[in-house]
């Protein structure tokens, strides 16, 4: 199968480079989508699926079924899979979300904070081979997040133990040159913008420190609208997900079927000059995947088209500004 020819910098023609605040062409989008919504397809399959689609890239969810980061010869898997998305043309970001991937019994266990710092050693071991992972197909970010607040565990301790957790990880990334990028998640310790900047100060803003911005969560929870959260965010944005959502919900729904107005979110987007994937998160649509699939994109593109057309967004601070950083609020 051929390149896509929508893949890398060149980008969309769909969508098209628009000039950013500033008269400078910004890139266009680049739109993927999760293999954790396209769980009953082989991985193979699935990628294959996206480069027909005409999708730039994958989110790519260690999983049992696609790349189990914890069967034997992975590095050897990952060289084939590297080869298959070269020739495919498509671009990739390392996502860690996998519900049982560690734990037949424990959803997303164990955690950062679990009491069991052995428990604790094996979610960092699973972080630190999706940095390993993330170099070898040569990604563009590493997933992950916090976990949810242990019963019988204070927010201090659970505070603590995420920043010394994730610090052999971010080593690793930084020996890797692969970012870290950390989601805020509905119901965790770490849920909204203003935690993740709270760990970014604990942690003395580390340089392979940044951050998946799910633009569902920002309509569910955060205190401003999903674009605005955009532009708050942009400093430290390497990581974006997509999906459409409805306030105080935490449900992700099909693109159209909630609340976000996505061609403001996308022009706030581009303005940021975001060079990573944005990829769409359906986890709970796998049984229906490839219908999603195709609809997903199209929907983006005409999002996108309209964002191109519409008043250019406020300028983005540059990345190191300290009026850049927002204080926030806690979750409303």
């Amino acid at each position: 199968m051929s390149r896509n020819p929508n893949q890398g910098p060149a980008g969309d023609a769909a969508a098209g480079p628009r000039p950013n605040p500033d008269g400078v062409l910004a890139p266009p989008l680049r739109f993927g989508y999760g293999t954790n919504g396209l769980a009953d397809l082989r991985l193979d399959d699935a990628l294959d699926l996206l480069a027909d689609l005409g999708y730039d890239g994958v989110g790519l969810t260690l999983d049992h079924m696609h790349l189990d980061p914890l069967a034997p010869d992975l590095a050897a898997r990952t060289r084939r899979v590297a080869h298959r998305l070269d020739a495919l043309g498509l671009g990739v970001t390392v996502e860690t979300g996998a519900r049982y991937v560690l734990d037949p019994r424990r959803k997303h266990g164990p955690s950062l904070l679990d009491p069991d710092p052995d428990d604790r050693a094996r979610r960092v071991d699973l972080l630190v081979r999706a940095v390993r992972v993330a170099a070898d197909l040569g990604a563009h970010a590493v997933h992950c997040f916090s976990g949810v607040l242990p019963a019988g565990t204070d927010e201090d301790t659970a505070w603590k133990r995420l920043a010394e957790t994730l610090t052999p990880v971010l080593e690793a990334a930084a020996g890797a040159g692969v970012p870290l990028a950390v989601e805020p998640e509905p119901g965790h310790l770490l849920a909204t913008l203003a935690d993740f900047h709270r760990l970014r100060r604990a942690l003395g803003d580390p340089e392979p420190l940044g951050l998946t911005l799910d633009i569902g969560h920002c309509q569910c929870l955060e205190p401003l609208p999903p674009a605005d959260c955009v532009r708050d965010a942009a400093p430290w944005l390497r990581h974006v997900q997509i999906e459409d959502m409805r306030r105080g919900v935490h449900e992700h729904l099909p693109l159209g079927d909630g609340e976000i107005d996505f061609p403001s979110v996308l022009a706030s987007l581009a303005a940021t000059g975001y060079r990573g994937l944005t990829v769409v998160e359906l986890p709970r649509h796998s049984h229906a995947g490839p219908h999603f699939a195709a609809r997903s994109l199209p929907f983006l593109r005409r999002a996108a088209g309209l964002a191109a057309t519409a008043a250019p967004p406020a300028p983005v601070p540059p990345h190191g500004d300290p009026s850049a950083t927002p204080e926030g609020s806690s979750t409303p």
